[in-house]
This record gives structure tokens, C-alpha cells and sequence, in this order.
């Protein structure tokens, strides 16, 4: 059960699904030979295929099968040998054929599902009802005139990969989650970049109302082209009361594509609703179906990487982490591959805890990820390693640890050139502690006479004396012992 919305007449829960626009990493365009850079000049990259001149015809690229074949495995879904694509019929400035490449009845990729991760530890299946590859439309650009639109065909015919969830998903957090997942998995299998901030991956939210413990689905509402985590929960907030709103007034909710406007934080309506009728789908007769033969799958799967899923619960077995730990190193290859070679025949639970509270911490401050970081997993192991042999104690390592993060330098060779070895000959702490006693009579009668809250005096003058380098258990130990 997701978020519960108090209304006037009772409780109501949302239901929600997502359509993802993934653009598929290619070299070239979906049936042109056009480029696919981010960042080139307006009108820079477009073919006479992607302007719709009369008589040019469509050409499949072969990458971008491959690429909607390789999501589908990762996203555990169906494969369909057999695909069509079909023409969507609708008018828009940036879309010069009047029509959008696209696939309806038959598309790639079927039904699949993945895990997310919420933040209170629960792991929720989400359904993929599908996989269809489609072209981008060009970007219409509305602020560079006073009185005139501009159209920008750079993204026109552009690989695009529409995932199609099932209406698994019940409030923000879920859909924050869901989001986060899908561009982990996109990432790893190195099919999108995942940028929401340069487009390359946008989403489309689908949300209805319905009273707590009904069975049917309410009117649904799309809000289009949402481009970050947090924009789509706050259009979903919105979005919701302004149905239950509707419904509790005795109105009825209509069923239409809208549009969030983040200034105003309201969604706003941009047009009815089509059905695939509207759309006017029909075979495209400039091409052929797409039919791919079992050994390109089999092959493809072949050199699929090991995904978040399937590491995370390897991370959980083979090291013990908890299911948070787990979930946090695994959000990028770059950052559990970091952590592998710092847990590399080390304590996990140690190497874990460094990674995440230390090195990320201090990352994340300064703004920077992981490949930025100046200590490199060598260096962070060796440092684990030496907390681990007793040779620094954890609050001596701290101070390494800045220093490393300051220079870059190996643990080991700060270590030697200040001289922080943990102290951990017996005769040598023994005579630390004697000479705190000797100097402290007064608390050492006080001790004995009951007043055990100043044993944590003592250990920490002896590590004071010793400029912290005594090892604290053997610290513990002998003092028990002495002050006895």
C-alpha cells in the first residue's frame, strides 16, 4: 500500500504507471545515417530522411535493434522475434512526415518486470508491459523570439525506446525509486546514458484516484515529458488532489494528456486524450517487419554485464552487507567496482562502511562522484587493511584518511613518514597507564569507591598521553586490570 490521500469523503490511493523515452546510444539515427551527439548547433544533424523530403526512404539500423533487444533481457522481459512498425499519424511542428515511426501491435520487446528498492527496506515488483522502438520528434524552442517558434530536427529520428510499465506503482516515492532503477539498469547495460537533464531520458506519468479498497481503475491523466525525479512527484502530488478534488465536487475527471509546469508547480491541460484510433496506426509500407532470428538474442545475451539485481543479492550473500549497503554501491558500476577492490581479502562489513560514510560522504559535499575521487580504491583498501592489523587504530585512520583525500598519497607511506603505528606492545602501554595513575590519585580513589563512570576518564587520558596510538582494547584490558 502506497501513499494514503485524505479527501472530505474518505481515503483515496493513487495508481500509477510510466512510460520511459530512452534514447538508445547509437552512433546514428533510427532510419538515417544522421549523427547523435548531444550539443551540435540547431539543424546541424539531420538527413534529408529526418527533414521528410519527398521520396527519401527509411533504413533500419541494425545498433538499434541490438540495443532494444539488450534492454529487454536486462529488464528480464520478452523477446519477440517478430516486430512491426507502424506509422502513428498526428500533426506537429517538429515532426516534418506528419507521422511518427513507431511500433503499436507488435513491438520488440513483451512483458517483463524489475525490483525497486524503497526506502523502508521493502523490495516491490514492478510489471514492464513493453519495449517498442520509435524516432524522436524534433524539439520545438519557444524562448528565443518574442512572437516566433523555433524548431531545432537535431533530435528528429533519433533511437528512441519506449518502456511501458504496468500501473504497478501507488505514490512519488515509488515512482522516485522506479526511475532511479530503470537508469541504473540502462546504465549498466550501457543502452542509454540515462541524462534526464539533456533529454536523453524523459518520462510520461500515468495517474488515477480511486477510493481505498475499490478494484477498479479511475480515469487516468498523462502528464508528458517530466524530465526529473523531482518534477514527477510533484506533478503526481498535484495531479492527484486536483482529481480527488473533481471527484469529491461530483465532477467527473477527463481523460487527457497534460502538461507540468514547474514555475507555477500545477499541471495544465494540453489535449484530449487519443486512443490508438485516433493515431491512425497502420503498417508502414516503406518497411519491412523486423524479423530477427533466436542466435542474435542468444548472442546479445551472451555479453550482457552482471545487472544491479544480480549484484545486489551477490553483495548481500558473498559479503554479508545489509540490503541499504548493498543497494547504495551497486547504484553504479564505477562505485561497486570501487568497492570490490577495496573489500578485495578484507573485512566487507569494514570496506563497506569506509566507501559509503567516508568516501561518499565527503564526496557527495564537494560535488563530486566517484571517478573524481582522489583516493583510489588501491589506496582506500590499504588503508582498510591497516586498521584491520591493528597497525592504526579508527580514530588515527580518520586522520590518514584526510590526508589522503588531500594528497592522493598511499596510507601506508603517511603512516610510516608521521610515525602513527598503533602502540600495541603490552609493556609500553603499561607504562602509559601508570603514569595516568600516578598522576590522577584522587579519580583512581574515587574509582574504587564506586564511581565506575570515570573508567572512561582514564582511557581517554591514556590515549591522550599516547597521542592516540595505544590500541584501545589493550588500553581497556590492562586498565581494568590496574584499577582493580
Amino acid at each position: 500500500m502506497g501513499q494514503i490521500l485524505r479527501g472530505e469523503t474518505g481515503d483515496w490511493e493513487m495508481v500509477i504507471g510510466l512510460e520511459i523515452h530512452a534514447q538508445a546510444i547509437t552512433n546514428s539515427k533510427l532510419f538515417s545515417g544522421a549523427a547523435t551527439e548531444f550539443g551540435a548547433a540547431p539543424n546541424q544533424q539531420v538527413s534529408l530522411v529526418d527533414a521528410a523530403m519527398p521520396g527519401m526512404l527509411p533504413v533500419l539500423n541494425e545498433k538499434s535493434v541490438e540495443q532494444a533487444v539488450r534492454t529487454g533481457l536486462g529488464l528480464n522481459s520478452k523477446i519477440n522475434l517478430y516486430s512491426v512498425f507502424e506509422r502513428k499519424n498526428y500533426f506537429y511542428p517538429d515532426l516534418p512526415q506528419g507521422y511518427q515511426i513507431s511500433q503499436f501491435l507488435h513491438p520488440i520487446v513483451g512483458e517483463g518486470e524489475i525490483e525497486i528498492d524503497l526506502p523502508n527496506g521493502e523490495v516491490k515488483v514492478i510489471g514492464i508491459t513493453r519495449l517498442h522502438l520509435e524516432q524522436d520528434a524534433g524539439k520545438s524552442i519557444h524562448d528565443q523570439h518574442p512572437t516566433k517558434s523555433y524548431v531545432d530536427l537535431n533530435r528528429s529520428g533519433n533511437t528512441l525506446m519506449e518502456i511501458v510499465s504496468e500501473p504497478d506503482l501507488s505514490d512519488g516515492i515509488e515512482v522516485g525509486a522506479y526511475i532511479n532503477k530503470m537508469r541504473m539498469i540502462l546504465r549498466y547495460l550501457g543502452t542509454c546514458d540515462g541524462n534526464m537533464d539533456e533529454g536523453s531520458m524523459r518520462a510520461d506519468v500515468n495517474v488515477s484516484v480511486r477510493k481505498v479498497g475499490d478494484k477498479e481503475l479511475g480515469t487516468r491523466c498523462e502528464i508528458k515529458n517530466v524530465n526529473s525525479i523531482k518534477a514527477a512527484q510533484a506533478a503526481i502530488d498535484y495531479e492527484a488532489r486536483r482529481q480527488i478534488e473533481l471527484l469529491e465536487d461530483g465532477k467527473e475527471v477527463d481523460q487527457e494528456t497534460r502538461l507540468w509546469d514547474p514555475v507555477l508547480n500545477e499541471t495544465r491541460s494540453m489535449r484530449s486524450k487519443e486512443d490508438a484510433h485516433d493515431y491512425r496506426y497502420f503498417p508502414d509500407p516503406d518497411l519491412l517487419p523486423c524479423v530477427i532470428e533466436q542466435s542474435f538474442v542468444d548472442d546479445i545475451k551472451k555479453t550482457l554485464p552482471e545487472l544491479p539485481d544480480e549484484k545486489k543479492h551477490r553483495f548481500m550473500d558473498s559479503y554479508g552487507l545489509g540490503a541499504y549497503d548493498a543497494s547504495v554501491l551497486i547504484s553504479t558500476r564505477v562505485r561497486a567496482d570501487y568497492f570490490e577492490t577495496v573489500a578485495n581479502d578484507r573485512d566487507p562489513k569494514l570496506a563497506a562502511n569506509w566507501v559509503i560514510n567516508e568516501l561518499l560522504g565527503i564526496l557527495n559535499k564537494d560535488g563530486k562522484s566517484i571517478e573524481e575521487s582522489p583516493i583510489s580504491s588501491d589506496n582506500l583498501g590499504k588503508l582498510v587493511g591497516l586498521i584491520s592489523d591493528d597497525t592504526i587504530s579508527g580514530r588515527i585512520a580518520k586522520d590518514v584518511f584526510a590526508e589522503m583525500y588531500e594528497t592522493g598519497k598511499d596510507p601506508e607511506v603517511i603512516v610510516e613518514e608521521k610515525g602513527l603505528k598503533q602502540v600495541t606492545d603490552t609493556g609500553a602501554i603499561e607504562t602509559l597507564i601508570d603514569q595516568v595513575i600516578a598522576d590522577n590519585m584522587d579519580k583512581v580513589e574515587q574509582y574504587r569507591s564506586g564511581k565506575d563512570k570515570l573508567f572512561g576518564f582514564f582511557v581517554g587520558q591514556v590515549m591522550k598521553v599516547s597521542q592516540g596510538k595505544a590500541n584501545p582494547q589493550m588500553v581497556n584490558e590492562l586498565l581494568k586490570q590496574k584499577l582493580s
